[in-house]
């Protein structure tokens, strides 16, 4: 593309689809299926949509440096994903760390959208040819049967985040993880320094590896705190539940409590929001009536109103962490399996009535 034309779109105020299709001369149809991991598009064009996308910082891939994205020919490296990889704050700014430490060891990376039909079947994905990956990078890939097919390639993987159910013990791959069991105790002690007694936890803690993390760690604090874990105030359903959920689901699970905890520890962000948003319809004011406190620090979680308190997570580093350790499992495959944790760090907002040496050591350490 013409420099000129390039820094036109980028002048301006939102770039569209339409301005993709336009600058790749294709249809916005075809752009659009792109952007949404239609499967039956040739990875070549969704590949080249993409990094369209990136360059022209469309959205969700703004955070991306335009000039990691060049086309190399030394290598390939294979995104697995049952999710856009850039549809989140953690999962652009992961794929921006992912891409720039990738291009600029001379390996294109190429993104395979993972059906539920191809999971079930234990398929692998339409237009993904195993004897020219040199590695694989497996994103919210989280059925354990499938984790366990793609490590049996012969091919290097390394997961970010996993199945709840994989024993790491037997894995033959490396795994990359956010820290998150010392983080959610950090925060639970501290609605226990506050004087919370009766602290539930949101989320389906076998959703996948991090969820039952910090269920863990949410659990270690409130043994060390001597206070049971009382299932009646927390709502673990199954993961779907809580994405794919009937209008007024989460109030119905806060109508069967009585009475409701004062506070509440959610698996992440996306879950507190919704929890506040139902903790509202019922007339309850956050944080005097109930606290809450959610995981990610996503852009979400200071547009709420009360500002979330929140677990903040280096992503872009993960991104650089994530391929530096397949790359260098690529150049030695008899390596020792390595299974990485990045440190978090709690983040206390308007939401929750956090010590106030847990918010003293919160902004001395941001």
């Amino acid at each position: 593309m013409d420099k000129r034309v390039s820094d036109a779109f980028m002048a301006k105020d939102k770039v569209t689809i339409q301005d993709i299709a336009d600058a790749l001369g294709i249809s916005r149809n075809t752009a659009s299926k792109a952007l949404n991991g239609n499967s039956s598009l040739p990875a070549e064009t969704r590949n080249r949509v993409i990094k369209k996308a990136i360059e022209l910082k469309y959205k969700q891939f703004a955070f991306i440096d335009t000039e990691t994205v060049a086309s190399k020919t030394t290598g390939n490296i294979a995104l697995f994903t049952s999710n856009m990889p850039g549809s989140s704050h953690f999962g652009s700014r992961l794929l921006s760390g992912l891409e720039e430490k990738i291009s600029s060891e001379g390996y294109n990376l190429s993104i395979h959208f993972v059906r539920e039909a191809e999971t079930a079947a234990m398929e692998l994905p339409v237009n993904f040819e195993p004897a020219k990956a040199d590695g694989i990078i497996c994103i919210e890939m989280f059925d354990k049967a499938y984790s366990e097919m793609v490590t049996g390639l012969g091919i290097p993987v390394i997961f970010i985040d996993a199945s709840a159910e994989l024993d790491f013990s037997e894995l033959q791959a490396d795994v990359m993880l956010m820290e998150n069991e010392h983080s959610v105790a950090s925060v639970t002690k501290a609605l226990v320094r506050d004087g919370h007694t009766r602290i539930g936890f949101v989320g389906d803690y076998m959703h996948c590896r991090s969820f039952n993390e910090r269920w863990a760690g949410f659990n270690r604090a409130m043994a060390e705190s001597k206070l049971p874990v009382d299932p009646s105030i927390c709502i673990v359903d199954d993961d779907r539940f809580f994405f794919h959920s009937e209008p007024g689901w989460m109030e119905n699970q806060l109508n069967r409590m009585d009475p409701p905890p004062t506070a509440f520890v959610c698996a992440n962000d996306f879950i507190a929001v919704a929890l506040i948003r139902a903790l509202k319809n019922r007339d309850l004011r956050i944080p005097e009536d109930l606290v809450v406190v959610g995981f990610d620090d996503a852009p979400e979680a200071q547009i709420v109103d009360p500002q979330l308190t929140t677990i903040h997570i280096f992503s872009h580093d993960m991104g650089l962490l994530t391929a530096e350790l397949l790359l260098a499992r690529i150049k030695n495959p008899s390596r020792p399996f390595q299974i990485v944790h990045v440190k978090t760090e709690p983040v206390y907002r308007a939401s929750s009535k956090a010590s106030s040496q847990a918010k003293q050591a919160s902004a001395s350490a941001r």
